[in-house]
C-alpha cells in the first residue's frame, strides 16, 4: 500500500469513528461517503446511498422532516460553499413512530488548494434531550416570572456593584421608581444611608442565620421621593461556583398593619382606662363614705373648740393647721364623691360659645388671670351641644385652672370653638404657653390621682374627672398636641345644627 493509499485510509478510519451520524458531500449535493453511524440510523448500506444527492436521500429516509430545498428556504450546504464558513440548522421532527425529535445539522466546508470548497462534511446531532429540557425550563421559567410579577410582595434583585437586575411591580408600586429608572440608581438608594451595608454585613455573618441569608427584619426603605417607609423583608446572596454573583430581597409594606396595631393598642388602653376607672369608682365611692362621717365630726368638734380658746392660747394655731387639713381632706371626699357619681348626667341643650364665657365667669379668683392674655377664638356659627351643662363648665374650669398652672401665671390661654353646623361634631380646644406635657406621662394624664403638682396642690383627680365626665355624656377629651411650646387639650361633644334641631347620635 503506497503512502498515499495508507493516508486516505487513515482518514477514512477517522471519519467512520465520528461519534454524530456523518455524510460527505459534493459542493452539489452528491454523497460521496457516510460513516458508520449514519448507516446505522437509516438502517441502510453504504451502497445504496453513495452516488446518490443529498435531497433524494433525505425524502426518502427522513419522510418526516421538511428540509430548506423544498420549503424554497436557504440551503445551509449551497451557503457553506458560498461563504466558506460553517452553517447549522435545527430540524423539529414530528409525526413519525419514534415521537417528537430535534436534530442539529452541521455543515463544515472542506477547502482545497486552490482556494475552492471541494467536500462538505454534514455531521447530524441529535438534540431531543436538550430541547425538551430547554422547553420544560422554559415553561418553568415563565411560571416563576409570572410568580413574582404578580407576587403582593415587593421582589428585587442586584449585582455585586449594587445595580437593579430585577424589579416586579409591586416593587415598583413600593419604591415608587419604575424598571427603567430603577436601572440608573444603585442599591444604597433605595435605602436610608447605611442600612444596604448593614444589610450585606448581616448576610455575611454566620452568627445571625444561615450563610447568605437574612432572616425576617424590620428596616426602612426609602422611595424616590426620599420618603422612608417600614417594610419587613428577607434577604438572600446568590451564589456561582461559590462566588457571591447577585443579591435578592423581598419587602412587604408594614405602613397599613402598623396603622391597624395603632388603633388596636388604642381601643386596648381606652377599654382599660374606662375598666380602672369603673372600678376605682365603686372604690372611691366606698372610701368617701366611710371617711365623711368621722370627718364631718372632727371638723364640728374643732370648730367649737376654736371658737372657745382665747386667741392668745397657743394651742389655738395647732387647732387651726388641723382644722385647715381638715378642710382639705373634705374637699378630697368631695372630689372622691363626684368622681364615682353613679346618677346620670342632666342633659341641656345650649351654645358651645356659652359655655366658653360661662365657664371664664364662674372662676372665682380673678388675681389668676392677672398676668394671663386670654384668647378666645369662638366660631361665628352657632354650635349647639346636648350634654350636662354644668358638668361641662366644671371640666372646662378645670381644664384652664390646669392651664395657668402649667404656664406658672404668665402666658397666653387660649379657647378655641369649631365644627361644622351639620357634621354633628363640635370642638372646644384649651390651648396654653406652658412647658408641655413629658412624653413619659402622656399615657397617665387621665389615670386617677396621677398628679404632677407638689404636695397639697393637687388630688390627681381633675382630668380623670373630666374624662368620665365627657364618657358619660357621648364625648371624648384628649391630648392634641403638647410640648415645649404649650399643650393643647381638646373636646369632642356630639351637636346639633340650629337650622333644624336634629341631633346627631353619635361623634364619630
Amino acid at each position: 500500500m503506497t503512502p498515499k493509499e495508507t493516508e486516505l485510509d487513515w482518514r477514512l478510519r477517522v471519519f467512520d469513528s465520528l461519534s454524530y451520524p456523518s455524510r460527505i458531500l459534493r459542493p452539489d449535493g452528491t454523497i460521496v461517503a457516510v460513516n458508520q453511524r449514519f448507516i446505522e440510523q437509516i438502517d441502510s448500506t453504504a451502497e445504496d446511498i453513495i452516488g446518490k444527492r443529498c435531497s433524494d436521500v433525505n425524502r426518502y429516509y427522513f419522510p418526516h422532516q421538511k428540509f430548506p430545498c423544498e420549503t424554497a428556504q436557504s440551503c445551509p450546504l449551497r451557503q457553506a460553499v458560498r461563504t466558506k464558513k460553517g452553517q447549522s440548522i435545527v430540524f423539529h421532527l414530528d409525526g413519525d413512530d419514534s415521537g417528537e425529535r430535534w436534530e442539529d445539522r452541521v455543515f463544515s466546508p472542506i477547502v482545497g488548494d486552490e482556494g475552492e470548497v471541494r467536500y462538505v462534511i454534514e455531521s447530524i446531532r441529535d438534540i431531543t434531550q436538550v430541547k425538551m429540557l430547554e422547553k420544560k425550563y422554559s415553561g418553568m421559567q415563565m411560571l416563576i416570572d409570572n410568580v413574582v410579577q404578580n407576587s403582593v410582595s415587593g421582589i428585587m434583585a442586584a449585582d455585586r456593584k449594587g445595580n437593579i437586575i430585577l424589579m416586579n411591580a409591586a416593587a415598583e408600586q413600593l419604591f415608587d421608581y419604575s424598571a427603567v429608572e430603577a436601572d440608573k440608581v444603585n442599591i444604597e438608594d433605595f435605602y436610608p444611608e447605611g442600612v444596604a451595608r448593614d444589610i450585606m454585613r448581616k448576610l455575611r455573618d454566620p452568627s445571625i442565620g444561615e450563610r447568605g441569608k437574612l432572616p425576617i427584619t424590620k428596616v426602612n426603605i426609602r422611595t424616590c421621593h426620599g420618603e422612608e417607609i417600614p417594610v419587613e423583608m428577607t434577604a438572600a446572596i446568590i451564589y456561582e461556583d461559590g462566588k457571591e454573583s447577585a443579591t435578592a430581597a423581598i419587602f412587604n409594606d408594614l405602613r397599613e398593619k402598623l396603622a391597624v396595631e395603632k388603633k388596636l393598642k388604642e381601643a386596648q388602653s381606652q377599654v382599660m382606662q374606662t375598666e380602672k376607672m369603673a372600678s376605682l369608682g365603686r372604690l372611691a365611692a366606698g372610701v368617701a363614705h366611710e371617711i365623711n362621717n368621722p370627718l364631718t365630726s372632727i371638723l364640728l368638734y374643732g370648730n367649737i373648740m376654736q371658737e372657745k380658746l382665747e386667741s392668745t392660747n397657743p394651742v389655738k394655731k395647732n387647732l387651726d393647721y388641723i382644722l385647715e387639713d381638715a378642710e382639705r381632706c373634705r374637699d378630697i371626699v368631695k372630689n372622691l364623691l363626684a368622681y364615682s357619681r353613679q346618677t346620670s348626667p342632666k342633659k341641656d341643650i345650649f351654645l358651645l360659645n356659652a359655655l366658653v364665657n360661662e365657664s371664664l365667669s364662674l372662676i372665682r379668683d380673678q388675681k389668676l388671670f392677672m398676668h394671663i392674655e386670654v384668647i378666645k377664638d369662638l366660631t361665628s356659627f352657632p354650635i349647639y351641644v346636648e350634654a350636662d351643662r354644668s358638668q361641662l363648665c366644671q371640666v372646662v374650669i378645670n381644664l384652664i385652672i390646669n392651664a395657668i398652672d402649667a404656664m406658672s401665671g404668665s402666658g397666653t390661654l387660649t379657647l378655641t370653638t369649631s365644627g361644622e353646623p351639620r357634621s354633628g361634631i363640635g370642638y372646644l380646644e384649651v390651648s396654653d404657653t406652658g412647658c408641655g406635657i413629658p412624653e413619659e406621662n402622656l399615657s397617665k394624664v387621665f389615670d386617677p390621682f396621677f398628679t404632677t403638682k407638689a404636695p397639697g396642690k393637687g388630688t390627681g383627680l381633675g382630668l380623670s374627672m373630666s374624662y368620665g365626665i365627657l364618657e358619660e355624656n357621648r364625648g371624648k377629651i384628649y391630648v392634641k398636641k403638647t410640648g415645649p411650646a404649650g399643650t393643647t387639650i381638646a373636646i369632642k361633644l356630639p351637636a346639633m345644627a340650629d337650622s333644624d334641631g336634629l341631633l346627631f347620635d353619635s361623634i364619630g
